[in-house]
C-alpha cells in the first residue's frame, strides 16, 4: 500500500491508461504547461507530450466537440473541465452528441470519452462556480455519472470510465485535491454501478456520495456516543445507480436518510426516494428524509455559504427525526 493525494489518484489512472492504450489522450485548459489548474495531471506533458497532453484554449464548446468527433473515430479522449459549471458552455456536444450517438448511428458508432472535473461548491466562489449537476448529466439516457469520495475510489472508477465505451461524467471537487488515502501499489479497477459500505450500522441509512458524505461520517461519530448505529452507503455511481444496494440496507435499517450536495428540486435524492418507497416501502418503519443545499444560488458571503450548504448537524437532526428522538 502508498498514501497518496486524491489529485495524484487521478494523475495515476490517467497515466497508467495512457501507457496501456496509446488512442487514450488528455486535453483541457491549463493541463499541459501548467501540470493542470488543480495539478491532476502533473508530470504527464513530460512523459507523453503534447500530442497527448494538449492545451485548449478557454473555449469547452469547441475543444468538447473535438473531442467527441475524435472518440467517434476510434480515439478515447480525457476532457478536463475547469470546473463542471463550464461543461455548460458545451453541453450540447455531451447530451446532444456524444450520448446519442450510439443509438442515432444503429449501433455503428460509439463514444468512449471521459469528461472529468470539479462539480459542487468550493467555498466562496460564487453562484455561478458552486454548482451541482450531476442530476443534469445522470438524466441523460447515454450518459454513466460517478462521483467518487475518496482517493481509492477515485483511481479505480475513473480507469473504468476510460476504458468504457461509453461517454461517462467524472465529477471530483477541488476541495478534495489534496486528500490522502492508502491505495495499493498495483492495478486494480472498481466497476461502475457498484456502491460501497463505508460504516456498517443498524438502526439508519445514510445514503450519499461525494465530497459531502464527510459531514455523515462526523454525524454518525456523533451519534455513535448517543448510541445511535448508522450505516453510510456511498452510492460512487449515480448512474448507473446500485439500487439493490439501498434496498438491503433500508431492509435491514428501515429507516433512510439522503445527504447530497444539490439542489431539493428533481434532485439524485429524489429518485433514490421515490425508488425505496416504490420497491421496499413495506420495510420502512419512518418517513425517508432528504438534506440537499437550500434552493436559492450559492450565496457568496460566507455566513450565508455556511446556512445553504448541508453540514454534520443537519445529518444528526435528520436522523434523529426519522428514530423519532426529540
Amino acid at each position: 500500500m502508498k498514501t497518496i493525494q486524491f489529485r495524484e489518484a487521478i494523475c495515476e489512472a490517467m497515466s497508467e491508461e495512457m501507457r496501456r492504450d496509446e488512442t487514450v489522450y488528455l486535453l483541457g485548459e491549463e493541463v499541459a504547461e501548467y501540470n493542470g489548474a488543480y495539478k491532476a495531471s502533473k508530470g504527464m506533458l513530460d512523459e507523453f507530450g503534447a500530442k497527448r497532453v494538449i492545451d485548449t484554449p478557454i473555449a469547452e464548446l469547441g475543444f468538447t466537440g473535438i473531442a467527441v468527433g475524435s472518440a467517434m473515430n476510434g480515439n478515447r479522449p480525457i476532457v478536463e473541465f475547469m470546473t463542471f459549471n463550464f461543461s455548460l458552455v458545451g453541453i450540447d456536444q455531451i447530451i446532444n452528441n456524444a450520448a446519442k450517438i450510439r443509438q442515432m448511428s444503429g449501433g455503428q458508432l460509439n463514444c468512449p470519452i471521459v469528461f472529468r472535473g470539479p462539480t459542487g461548491s468550493a467555498g466562496q466562489l460564487g453562484a455561478t462556480h458552486s454548482q451541482a449537476f450531476e442530476n443534469w448529466f445522470a438524466n441523460t439516457p447515454g450518459l454513466k455519472v460517478i462521483v467518487p469520495s475518496n482517493p481509492y475510489d477515485a483511481k479505480g472508477l475513473l480507469k473504468a470510465a476510460i476504458r468504457d465505451d461509453d461517454p461517462v461524467i467524472f465529477m471530483e471537487s477541488e476541495q478534495m485535491y489534496g486528500d490522502k488515502m492508502e491505495i495499493p501499489e498495483g492495478e486494480y479497477i472498481i466497476p461502475i454501478g457498484v456502491a460501497d459500505i463505508k460504516r456498517e450500522g443498524t438502526d439508519v441509512t445514510i445514503v450519499s456520495f461525494g465530497k459531502i458524505i464527510k459531514e455523515a461520517y462526523k454525524a454518525a461519530e456523533v451519534l455513535e456516543k448517543e448510541g445511535i448505529s448508522v450505516e453510510i452507503l456511498d452510492m460512487r455511481t449515480v448512474r448507473p445507480m446500485d439500487f439493490e444496494a439501498i434496498f438491503k440496507s433500508v431492509k435491514k435499517t428501515n429507516r433512510l436518510v439522503i445527504l447530497e450536495e444539490a439542489w431539493p428540486f428533481a434532485s439524485v435524492s429524489s429518485e433514490i426516494t421515490f425508488q425505496v418507497q416504490e420497491n421496499v416501502f413495506d420495510y420502512l418503519d419512518a418517513p425517508i428524509r432528504r438534506i440537499t443545499t437550500a434552493d436559492t444560488p450559492a450565496p457568496y458571503s460566507p455566513v450565508l455559504l455556511e446556512e445553504w450548504l448541508p453540514n454534520f448537524n443537519d445529518v444528526v437532526k435528520a436522523v434523529k427525526e426519522v428514530l423519532y428522538i426529540k
